[in-house]
């Protein structure tokens, strides 16, 4: 296939597994192709690395469950944020400090269903 135009977009999704719970954030590089038939397609890249669309079966990378919620960007790194910077009212309210937490730079971050929804539970 000789391809005669190409545009790469930059895009990244949160993503949360309802089977397992965990959840991790990942940007894309998307190439957007024209071939000589004048037939369009795209291409994801993660990492450099081709990889099947995010958005058609989502996979959990920690279980293989294909229940997964996809949400923008920024979603899970907010919650997870919000969870580090809450403090108890009174000490009754103190829990155990949340397993997960923010990864440092260039690393990819793991986060679990229970930890995204501690904010909403009264």
């Amino acid at each position: 296939m000789s391809e005669i135009a190409a545009a790469t977009v930059h895009e990244a999704y949160a993503f949360a597994c309802m089977r397992c719970g965990y959840g991790w954030e990942q940007a894309y590089e998307i190439e957007h192709h024209v071939d000589a038939s004048n037939n369009a397609f795209v291409v994801y890249k993660a990492d450099g690395e081709r990889v099947p669309s995010p958005l058609s079966t989502p996979t959990c990378t920690n279980c293989g469950g294909h229940v997964v919620r996809i949400m923008r960007a920024g979603r899970v790194s907010t919650v997870q944020q919000l969870l580090q910077n809450r403090r108890p009212a009174d000490e009754s309210e103190a829990r155990e400090p949340v397993a997960a937490t923010a990864a440092p730079a260039g690393e990819e971050r793991h986060w679990h269903l229970s930890d995204l929804l501690h904010p909403f539970r009264r």
